[in-house]
């Protein structure tokens, strides 16, 4: 077993049994620049503990998982040049090498389960990308949810992917995919699109409940709980569509392929938008925090 580093915060809630959410280490080191990634990061887990739980940072550092990272660490991690970007299959390499990795949906779930966490908050999943039937690009995050026993909190699939595929590969893996709040399924930087979501659920209770009923059933993998984005943050979705076409159009121009085809949209539509994408992207994360903390709540008072 890979030996699990908690921060002194984390390691005190697990003892204790009080609820611990996941986050992402990529948004800090691939999703903006230093000081700002680390401002967002410090904020988002303070979301975490004004809303009851404890916030579980979770990167790979000179090959050591932790689970939790000490403010000076995130500090660091903030400032880190030419981290890797993990995910299920280059994880394990990372850390046999003493390497130092930011972990992606996928990463982050592997870790928070072997941590015991059952609740991860994130910006949104990777999925199934435009032109995927040539180019065969769909994320590790959908096989991820599949297998692995987490409740993941996002405001959707991103909205550069194809959503109407990416909810077809998650319904055909038997990963629930639960809206809160409303009956069509978000779209990331906008708080509703065209599909509607393939369920519904309004309460954190029942949504740890469902959590827990699926361990009672053998079933494997986890569930994808799509949280709105606040309407008063949202870009409206007719405003981006030609924003990520234009964007996509430049990507396929210069040959982006690959895991840089996402970085690379972002990067290009927070450039189109004029910097509206990224602040919408805050938002949306600290909304799904908050979100998964009261979810975190709730499974910590059946479980215990």
């Amino acid at each position: 077993m890979i030996p699990l580093h908690r921060c002194a915060e984390v390691a005190k809630a697990h003892r204790d049994g009080t609820p611990i959410v996941a986050l992402e280490s990529t948004i800090i080191t691939h999703g903006m620049p230093y000081p700002q990634n680390l401002e967002v990061a410090r904020q988002v887990e303070a979301d975490v503990r004004a809303a009851g739980a404890t916030p579980a940072t979770i990167a790979v550092i000179n090959g050591q998982l932790h689970i939790g990272l000490e403010d000076a660490e995130l500090e660091k991690l903030a400032q880190a040049k030419g981290v890797a970007k993990l995910s299920r299959a280059d994880m394990a390499a990372c850390i046999a090498t003493g390497g130092t990795g930011a972990t992606t949906v996928a990463a982050t779930m592997i870790a928070a389960h072997l941590a015991d966490i059952c609740v991860f908050a994130t910006g949104g999943i990777g999925g199934v990308h435009k032109g995927a039937e040539t180019s065969f690009d769909i994320s590790a995050d959908l096989l991820e949810l599949a297998q692995t026993p987490v409740t993941v909190v996002a405001a959707g699939a991103k909205a550069i992917l194809d959503v109407a595929k990416t909810l077809e590969v998650l319904e055909t893996q038997g990963v629930p995919v639960i809206t809160v709040g409303q009956d069509s399924f978000p779209a990331f930087w906008s708080s509703t699109s065209a599909l509607r979501s393939p369920l519904r659920m309004d309460d954190p209770a029942q949504i740890a409940a469902a959590h827990v009923t699926r361990a009672q059933l053998g079933l494997p993998g986890g569930q994808l709980v799509a949280n709105p984005i606040p309407s008063a943050d949202e870009i409206p979705a007719a405003d981006l569509a030609p924003i990520i076409a234009t964007a996509q159009n430049d990507a396929n121009t210069h040959g982006i392929t690959g895991k840089a085809v996402t970085p690379y949209l972002l990067q290009r539509i927070f450039e189109l938008t004029e910097g509206k994408s990224l602040s919408a992207n805050i938002a949306l994360v600290r909304n799904n925090a908050r979100l998964a903390s009261r979810i975190a709540a709730a499974l910590a008072l059946k479980v215990n």
